[in-house]
């Protein structure tokens, strides 16, 4: 199944690859008996099974399993330590495409909102806003409005679980789709929630130069909006 991996970057030290929707970034989110992400870099490139904590082959970082879009590779320690280290610091900027319900008022804005788990749902993957979660920042800007929803530019500086599904719900306008923090049924012809991580920019970790990668929409996102115009 390693047609799955989509490869837009690739060198000696690090790989960014497009993944699909619906593929689990670790064997321990799995769920099911599907293949995870981990497991397709594995068999891509064998020498990532020993980069990295144990059963993450790589993955410097991940997207929820209903998100598509960027993520990056290392394919040694050494570019791991130094990619995960740029993560840490927020030097690598990401930026994601967002469709939400409603227009916010505020065309381009900031969240600041620390965000942790839900307390009454302390044993599900639900996060929510809270003064005791951690520190999260998420900024974004109105690409386009179309009718009852806006499409976002969104670049979250923070990395936290669910961030940027959460600070739109609690800005008042989530993610179309997203079941967890928006309406409960999904608007007819979206499938998941309208969430494409679209570009990332890092230092390499051996030539210090940036590097820029960009994904465009996939098929089942592109054709949603499409149907909106």
């Amino acid at each position: 199944m390693t047609e799955v991996l989509l490869v837009r970057y690739e060198d000696e030290e690090v790989a960014v690859i497009s993944k699909p929707p619906g593929l689990v970034a670790h064997p321990t989110g799995r769920g099911s008996g599907a293949p995870t992400l981990a497991e397709l870099l594995v068999k891509r490139w064998p020498a990532v099974a020993t980069v990295g904590p144990a059963e993450r082959h790589g993955l410097v970082h991940r997207l929820d399993k209903d998100t598509s879009g960027l993520v990056l590779v290392a394919k040694t320690k050494s570019a791991f330590e130094a990619l995960t280290k740029q993560f840490a610091d927020r030097t690598v900027a990401k930026r994601y495409v967002a469709l939400v319900e409603g227009v916010p008022a505020v065309p381009r804005g900031r969240i600041d909102a620390p965000v942790g788990r839900h307390y009454a749902r302390d044993k599900t993957e639900q996060m929510t806003v809270h003064p005791d979660g951690r520190t999260a920042e998420t900024k974004y800007e109105i690409a386009q409005t179309l009718g009852d929803y806006a499409l976002l530019d969104v670049w979250p500086s923070t990395g936290r679980t669910h961030q940027i599904r959460v600070h739109l719900a609690a800005l008042g306008h989530p993610v179309a789709g997203d079941t967890t923090y928006g309406s409960k049924e999904r608007p007819a012809g979206l499938d998941r929630q309208f969430l494409h991580a679209a570009e990332i920019k890092f230092v390499h970790p051996v030539t210090g130069k940036q590097v820029r990668v960009k994904d465009p929409l996939p098929t089942d996102l592109d054709g949603f909006l499409k149907g909106l115009t």
